[in-house]
């Protein structure tokens, strides 16, 4: 039994809450799956009630839709928990839930649902001069989502054109590659890259990171990001990058420093931003690319520098459990 948040009802079945799917698809519902599937069939349980109730999957409940960042993380969620062999719930209405989130967003939280999708489903991207904040971070989180879609639907045996369209969508990311500084970028809506471009600003097309953050947010194709840097040489260089240059940074979307840029100063490993979350998953790119012994080296120095038993010996933001899951 569960009292909704979003139509003040007491109703019958499962309802979780406080959970931000930006975070939390990265970590910790992978690690739900592995380790307390029984907890996550529940939290599945309760995603149908919210859909049911509200019309829309969450992407941050708190308790109900709750307006606070990008993405439409929930498709993760859900394809991630039947994927991995989650059975006993409504799998139907969840995949009818995530395909009215590709072509929808909520009237009143432009957070829930997808923010921009008419410009995504056309042109392939969120363009960044259609007033549109953190266009290029929306674009890159739906390019993943829509992978994810692409697979259940697979997996659920959905017309092949459903699986065609969501297999053609997941390679948005693409359009947002810059050869140039082989960084992902904001896009004009006719086509042209955002000028001027800084690879260290924080913000703008992106969501707390910038592009050395978000150049990696490319989850499900690690290959097609190889090819486009140029093979496995180049971006292994790109990943060394991140960690050879100084952690500078342009804060002049915000005004000010956030916390997320001085935790990235204090950690002191270049322009690798471990205490939040796009660039988490980052150090394990080097096992696609043929050298897996650096994601063993920076494992490891995340681990030793930035996990301590001391006062100051957490790295950044806990966010719902994603970083201790990491």
């Amino acid at each position: 039994i569960h009292y909704s948040p979003y139509n003040g009802q007491v109703l019958p079945g499962y309802m979780y809450t406080d959970t931000g799917f930006w975070d939390t698809f990265r970590s910790l519902f992978p690690l739900l799956n592995f380790m307390y599937p029984s907890v996550n069939k529940e939290i599945q349980e309760g995603l149908i009630n919210t859909y049911k109730e509200s019309g829309f999957l969450p992407e941050w409940a708190s308790p109900g839709h709750r307006g606070i960042m990008i993405g439409n993380n929930s498709a993760s969620v859900v394809a991630d928990a039947y994927l991995k062999g989650l059975r006993g719930y409504d799998i139907e209405t969840l995949y009818e839930a995530m395909i009215h989130g590709t072509e929808n967003v909520h009237p009143k939280v432009s957070s829930t649902g997808r923010l921009g999708h008419e410009y995504y489903n056309t042109l392939g991207y969120v363009p960044y001069d259609v007033k549109i904040k953190e266009n290029a971070a929306r674009t890159l989180e739906y390019a993943y989502a829509d992978w994810t879609i692409y697979k259940l639907a697979k997996a659920l045996n959905r017309p092949q054109a459903e699986i065609d369209l969501y297999a053609k969508r997941c390679q948005n990311y693409r359009n947002l590659y810059s050869p140039e500084y082989k960084l992902m970028r904001g896009k004009n809506k006719d086509g042209t890259f955002q000028s001027p471009f800084s690879p260290t600003k924080w913000g703008d097309a992106f969501t707390e990171g910038n592009s050395w953050h978000y150049t990696w947010s490319v989850f499900h194709d690690p290959q097609g990001l190889i090819d486009l840097m140029g093979g496995n040489k180049e971006f292994v260089n790109m990943l060394d990058s991140v960690f050879k240059m100084p952690p500078v940074f342009d804060d002049s979307y915000y005004g000010f420093p956030i916390h997320e840029i001085r935790e990235m100063q204090i950690m002191n490993m270049g322009q690798y931003a471990h205490g939040n979350q796009p660039i988490q998953h980052m150090v394990y790119l080097y096992n696609y690319a043929g050298e897996p012994w650096k994601t063993q080296y920076w494992a490891r120095e995340v681990m030793n520098k930035l996990y301590t038993p001391a006062p100051d010996g957490y790295c950044g933001d806990e966010d719902n459990g994603q970083t201790s899951a990491w």
